[in-house]
C-alpha cells in the first residue's frame, strides 16, 4: 500500500483522534490509530474500547488494506513537520512503514489492522434527530463544565440529552451547581432520553468547532452516534437514572440582581485571590443598588472586598458561594447583562442572561456555602 498526503492535514486528524486514546488501555491495540485504505481516500480510526472516533481525508492512493500504527509515535513525528506531501509506503506482509519527506526517510512497525476492534456501523433500533453543528457546541460549551467526576454517582459524569418533539434539553450537574439549556429549534419525533459521557462530550466540542455541517445524533438505549462531515463519534452511554432536575431549580425568588456581566466576574476573580484556598469562600452583601464581595484568610491574615454598581430589587442579604464555580458559571454566560435570582442565603440561587439567544433558554443554578457571620 502507498499514498501520499498533506503533513499539516493528516497531523490536524491526528490531533483529534489523539484525544480519544486512554492514557492506560486494557488493549496495547488501542494505543494506536488504524488507518484503512482504499484508493483516495484514508480512513483514520482511534477507540479507548468505550469511544471510537472515525474520520476521512482524501489522499492519492494505491492499493487497500489495514494497518495500525503508534499514535504517540507517528503524532510526534508529524508535529515536525512544515507543511508539505509525505508518502507513506507500507509493506503488506510485514507492516513497516517507511515515510518519505522532501528531506528524509523515517522507518517503523506498525501491526496487524484486522487485529483492531471494529465500530458498530449501524444501530439496530436507533432513534435520530439533526441538530445544527453551532447549536450542539453552544450546547455543550454551556453544559459540560458543570458535570462532576463522581464513581459513586456516575450519571452525573455526563450531559443528560431530554428530547422531545418540542425541543432538546441538556443538563448537568455536579450536585453543588446545575445548568439547564434548552434549545427551541431541534426536537425529536418522540420523547427520548440518554446520558452522554463527559469524553466524548469534550471530544465532540473540540472537533464541532470547525464544522459548519448538520450533526445526526443516533441512539439507542446503548450507545449514542454522531456524524457530521467527515467524521464519525460512537460511544457507550452512561446507564442509569438521572436526577428530576426540574424539582431542584427554584420557582419563586423574591430578591433579583440585574448587573454587569464583566463587572462582577473581574470582581469576583480579584477577591477570590484572597480567599481561602481550601473553602474558596467569597461573601457577597445586597443592599440597594450595590454588591459589595469580600473575602479573607484567616490563617494567613490576608482579606480584600469590593463594591460595584447593580440594580437590586429586594431585601439587604449577605450570601457565601464557592469562587470557582460563581466564576466559572458567570464566565460561561453569553450575554452582557446577568440576572442573580436568590430567594434566601441557605437556597440555591439562579444565574440567567439578561437576554437569551433566539430559541434557547439557559438556567444556571448554583448552591450557597455557610457564612459564619
Amino acid at each position: 500500500m502507498k499514498f501520499q498526503v498533506s503533513s499539516t492535514k493528516l497531523l490536524q486528524q491526528m490531533q483529534a483522534l489523539s484525544r480519544v486514546i486512554a492514557a492506560k488501555n486494557s488493549l496495547q491495540i488501542l494505543e494506536t490509530v488504524l488507518f484503512r485504505i482504499e484508493g483516495n481516500e484514508l480512513h483514520l480510526t482511534a477507540s479507548d474500547g468505550e469511544t471510537t472516533m472515525c474520520t476521512v481525508i482524501s489522499v492519492e492512493g494505491e492499493g487497500s488494506g489495514k494497518v495500525s500504527f503508534d499514535a504517540k509515535r507517528l503524532l510526534d513525528t508529524l508535529k515536525e513537520f512544515p507543511e508539505q506531501p509525505l508518502t507513506f509506503e507500507i509493506n503488506d506482509q510485514n507492516f513497516g512503514l517507511n515515510i518519505v519527506s522532501s528531506n528524509g526517510n523515517y522507518s517503523f512497525v506498525g501491526v496487524n489492522g484486522a487485529e483492531y476492534p471494529e465500530m458498530a456501523q449501524q444501530l439496530e433500533g436507533a432513534q435520530q434527530f439533526v441538530i445544527p453543528a453551532s447549536v450542539l457546541l453552544g450546547a455543550l460549551n454551556k453544559t459540560v463544565f458543570c458535570t462532576a467526576d463522581d464513581e459513586l454517582r456516575p450519571v452525573m459524569n455526563g450531559v443528560f440529552f431530554d428530547l422531545s418533539p418540542e425541543k432538546v434539553t441538556l443538563v448537568a450537574t455536579d450536585a453543588h451547581r446545575l445548568v439547564r439549556y434548552i434549545n427551541f429549534t431541534a426536537h425529536t419525533e418522540s420523547p427520548a432520553n440518554f446520558i452522554l459521557p463527559k469524553k466524548p462530550a469534550n471530544l465532540l466540542r473540540n472537533v464541532l468547532a470547525k464544522e459548519q455541517d448538520d450533526v445526526k445524533v443516533t441512539f439507542t438505549d446503548k450507545h449514542v452516534r454522531f456524524e457530521f462531515g467527515q467524521t464519525v463519534i460512537v460511544c457507550r452511554q452512561i446507564e442509569g437514572r438521572f436526577p428530576n432536575y426540574n424539582a431542584v431549580i427554584p420557582q419563586s425568588n423574591e430578591n433579583r440582581i440585574t448587573v454587569d456581566r464583566q463587572t462582577i466576574l473581574n470582581a469576583a476573580k480579584r477577591v477570590a485571590v484572597f480567599a481561602n484556598p481550601g473553602t474558596g469562600l467569597i461573601k457577597l452583601s445586597l443592599s440597594e443598588n450595590k454588591i459589595n464581595i469580600s473575602a479573607q484568610d484567616i490563617d494567613f491574615s490576608t482579606s480584600a472586598e469590593e463594591t460595584i454598581e447593580c440594580s437590586y430589587q429586594g431585601a439587604a442579604m449577605n450570601i457565601g458561594f464557592k469562587a470557582p464555580f460563581l466564576i466559572e458559571i458567570l464566565g460561561a454566560v453569553q450575554s452582557n447583562d446577568v440576572v442573580i435570582e436568590l430567594s434566601d442565603p441557605s437556597k440555591a440561587g439562579l444565574i440567567l442572561p439578561f437576554e437569551n439567544e433566539e430559541g434557547e433558554d439557559i438556567v444556571m443554578l448554583l448552591m450557597p456555602m455557610l457564612l459564619n457571620d
